[in-house]
């Protein structure tokens, strides 16, 4: 089992602004099969790093239209589900007109790739669907945008809200043993060991 990160670059549309970004998409997997984490921007550059591997599924984290603007592309290319929290139908309309979801995630699902179980932890807050995905036998989660190096996501658009991220992330992320590796949805890795305190610097700010 391997981790692998494949940076696409394209843009964030949310309450009328636009916005360039890097995305992390993540794929999970061995030799021959593979989960692919947030199908962002460009499909091509995402089936080129899964190569000849099965995809599994197209699992995501939320449906900001930077992290599922290539879903429906990826899943006609590879023939593989686009599996999203149900909470998040309202932003996943706002990036697709027709394309559908073809299954739902829920808290307390378990994914399986490559011999590895992938536990669904819901973490709403940064969106209403927001989930994280949690690899106990490889200790590392990915928290999309609920969780980056040096704090929380962000909560200030629609359908977004801050207390309910810090429940999520103190409730759900930070039982998490602290030595885990927290990939994220863009920028860098971090470990939960490290926000843990960065957690409580957000609170004493009142953010």
């Amino acid at each position: 089992m391997r981790v692998q990160k494949v940076v696409t670059s394209g843009t964030f549309h949310l309450d009328g602004g636009e916005w360039e970004v890097d995305n992390n998409v993540w794929l999970l997997g061995d030799d021959e099969q593979v989960l692919v984490i947030d199908a962002a921007h460009d499909a091509a550059a995402i089936a080129e790093a899964v190569g000849g591997r099965e995809v599994l599924a197209i699992a995501c984290t939320h449906a900001h239209d930077d992290h599922v603007n290539a879903a429906p592309e990826l899943a006609e290319l590879t023939g593989a589900p686009v599996l999203l929290h149900p909470a998040d139908d309202v932003l996943w309309r706002l990036a697709h007109d027709e394309d559908r979801p073809a299954d739902t995630l829920s808290d307390g699902d378990v994914l399986r790739v490559g011999g590895a179980e992938i536990r669904v932890l819901h973490t709403p807050g940064h969106a209403p669907g927001a989930v994280c995905f949690h690899v106990p036998d490889l200790g590392v989660v990915f928290t999309g945008d609920t969780l980056f190096q040096g704090g929380p996501g962000a909560t200030g658009r629609s359908y977004s809200d801050f207390p309910t991220i810090v429940d999520s992330i103190r409730g759900k992320l930070l039982t998490l043993p602290a030595d885990t590796v927290v990939h994220t949805g863009h920028g860098d890795d971090t470990t939960i060991g490290a926000e843990a305190p960065h957690l409580e610097e957000w609170l004493a700010r009142g953010h």
